[in-house]
């Protein structure tokens, strides 16, 4: 067993390879072909500046490098003739190219960037002056907060709820929690952010919470029951945003399972030998349910990190993962995109292969051998 269990764990991190290529080469084709990469937001930046001073250009630096000054100096012309009218010329346009490393044919761009990748070196923002990881670290803490604890907060309270919504099925408490649990999951998480911030963020009514940031001003200088609770007082209002809408599936989804356990023929023999209904559910029905509701953990835990957090991120003025690789895409920061896609490709993978672990430990009628 522990011969194959390795075996399939190899052979999968094998496949993640021409997977993880797959998405990259895929990604870095599309973006090939898509209009107002950083060449031509520079070159709209030099003649829109060479428009605003009348054709005298002070020059316009770009973020990370000091060439973009000598370029913006240069695109004026030898005789200080403003040229944005007619457009850069050649030698100019080559230079910007250049400087981004589009003077580089696509596929030996491609295959620097899979290099890099294999050392986790992801490159430079175009726009941020700094390395794409150190960016992403920066970063983290926020994902990591509102991911890790929404969803921590959605398992503990929705497995429980379905459980105890299986066992009174039909019961007044099943239908008016069924009744609460669709109407969170009917409402968009940004609307209700909206409402969240206008009733006790300040808007219209009472301000109870922070409106932006982890943190306090001089957190550092606090002690740490109140740096904790100065913490989660942040996070209330996102929070609660992103957990409502998670409850109904998951919810639904432990109920159901249960429900159809509970039916099977184990179970009757079971309270046959005189088990007890807590005996029952617990050592044999909730075991066996458990299945499905793992199958959906890597998708809810890469999806509680990594995405749905965009509008939150906005709202509550939180810069995370998710407004980060927004933002690089309107910018068309391309090392920022494909180092933030690099990442949660790997996440997602690594994920889904815990995900298959899991069903051994949970069901040892799985194996990985064949007959």
């Amino acid at each position: 067993m522990t011969s194959s269990l390795l075996f399939y764990t190899f052979k999968r991190l094998l496949l993640m390879i021409p997977t993880l290529l797959g998405i990259l080469g895929i990604t870095f084709l599309i973006i090939q072909f898509v209009p107002g990469g950083p060449v031509e937001q520079m070159v709209r930046m030099l003649e829109g500046d060479n428009a605003a001073f009348g054709g005298v250009n002070t020059g316009v630096s770009t973020p990370g490098s000091s060439a973009g000054t000598e370029i913006g100096q240069s695109a004026q012309g030898s005789a200080g003739i403003y040229r944005g009218g007619v457009g850069l010329d050649a030698d100019r346009l080559e230079e910007i190219n250049k400087l981004y490393g589009f003077d580089k044919p696509p596929q030996q761009r491609f295959a620097e960037m899979v290099a890099g990748f294999m050392f986790f070196d992801l490159g430079e923002s175009f726009f941020y002056n700094k390395d794409v990881w150190e960016l992403m670290k920066e970063k983290l803490p926020v994902s990591i907060s509102l991911g890790l604890w929404s969803f921590l907060i959605t398992y503990s309270i929705s497995v429980p709820l379905g459980i105890s919504k299986a066992i009174r099925h039909g019961s007044a408490f099943d239908v008016v929690s069924s009744l609460a649990v669709i109407i969170g999951y009917a409402i968009p998480g940004f609307v209700l952010g909206v409402i969240l911030l206008v009733f006790f963020g300040g808007g219209s009514f009472l301000q109870i919470f922070p409106l932006r940031g982890l943190t306090s001003d001089g957190w550092e200088e606090m002690g740490l029951i109140a740096k904790v609770l100065d913490y989660f007082w942040h996070l209330a209002l996102p929070l609660t945003c992103l957990v409502i809408g998670s409850f109904a599936t998951l919810t639904m989804l432990t109920k159901n399972t249960i429900l159809e356990e509970v039916r099977k023929q184990y179970v009757k023999t079971a309270r046959a030998k005189g088990l007890s209904e807590t005996a029952v559910l617990y050592k044999h029905v909730l075991r066996n349910a458990l299945i499905p509701i793992i199958t959906g953990f890597p998708a809810a835990f890469v999806g509680a990190f990594f995405t749905g957090a965009l509008l939150v991120e906005t709202l509550f003025s939180l810069d995370g993962l998710g407004l980060l690789s927004y933002e690089s895409v309107i910018k068309r920061d391309y090392p920022v995109v494909m180092g933030t896609l690099f990442f949660f490709s790997l996440i997602g993978l690594v994920a889904k292969l815990i995900n298959d672990l899991m069903y051994v430990l949970v069901d040892p009628r799985i194996k990985f051998e064949r007959d």
